[in-house]
């Protein structure tokens, strides 16, 4: 019985032992093993790995891409615009050792960094270049990221602004300015559009000049065009040229009456002056006035 027990004891210890002394690291994970608190120089793959009991000391890396959300700044850009910008930052470990090492807590500093990053980079550019300009400001942003963070045997991914907040006034401002601009393509487009009209319109006048035939086909057209809606009301066109003929007609015509006119004026005006000489009044002299009137018969003495 007490041989069970002893060998039960052992066995327990043995399986102590192991457990003290075997470690799993998972895959995406690496091993630094600190013995008697220094550094081994190998690094512990993925699986099963064996530990000195009490002397060593396994601290696991994660080998994984991290995405860090960093949060919004406030800042000023160059061209004096107050904004705020928030961006995420895409990173991994790249030497397990100096990583443990090296930096307490890699994750903040690097929270740190990317904080102070976008803050420096925000007043070194225009707004334009944050709306319109993401790319090169994210490479910029990357460079002074990895710069101090290669260092941690941290290498530095990818590093994306996400949002540009910019206040109301900024914002009624853009809008105006976008709106001018649409009028002032739509001009330009309008203008360019009756400039193209206008030549289109000089070369068909004169192949109109050259070929007289097609200017009646084109009057036709338009009969045509107009008659085939459902109006009550047909537009004739008037030849300009028979307008031009018939006033080339109207003075010679309105001079032949008036010279018929002017002949049989003058024996009018004889007639009119007999006339008026007839129709004198007789006024008689002193001795007539006081003879009596005849009557009846001839007057003798």
């Amino acid at each position: 019985m007490t041989a069970i027990y002893a060998m039960l004891a052992v066995v327990g210890a043995g399986m102590a032992w192991l457990a003290a002394c075997i470690r799993i690291v998972e895959q995406f994970e690496r091993g630094v093993v600190f013995r008697f608190g220094r550094v081994t120089s190998a690094i512990r793959g993925p699986g099963l790995t064996m530990l000195v009991p009490v002397a060593d000391r396994l601290h696991k890396v994660n080998m994984q891409i991290i995405t860090m959300p960093v949060p919004a700044q406030d800042g000023i850009t160059r061209d004096n615009v107050t904004v705020r910008v928030d961006a995420v930052v895409y990173f991994r470990v790249i030497d397990p050792v100096r990583v443990t090492v090296d930096v307490q807590d890699y994750m903040s500093a690097i929270g740190q960094v990317a904080q102070t990053s976008l803050r420096s980079i925000i007043g070194k550019s225009d707004l334009d270049d944050l709306l319109s300009n993401r790319e090169q400001l994210n490479q910029g942003l990357e460079l002074m990221i990895d710069s101090p963070a290669a260092g941690w045997g941290v290498h530095i991914d990818r590093v994306e602004i996400k949002d540009v907040a910019l206040p109301e006034s900024m914002k009624r401002s853009m809008s105006r300015q976008a709106e001018a601009e649409r009028e002032r393509r739509a001009r330009i487009i309008t203008a360019d559009g009756e400039l193209q009209a206008s030549a289109r319109l000089s070369q068909a006048a004169e192949t109109m000049a050259e070929h007289p035939a097609a200017l009646q086909l084109r009057l036709l057209q338009t009969v045509v065009e107009v008659a085939a809606e459902k109006n009550s009301t047909l537009v004739l066109p008037f030849p300009v040229e028979l307008l031009r003929f018939l006033e080339r007609l109207t003075p010679s015509e309105v001079e032949q009456p008036d010279d018929a006119a002017a002949t049989p004026s003058e024996p009018a005006s004889t007639a009119d002056h007999g006339m008026s000489i007839s129709q004198a009044t007789h006024i008689p002299g002193p001795r007539e006035a006081d003879q009596p009137p005849a009557i009846g018969g001839r007057s003798t003495g």
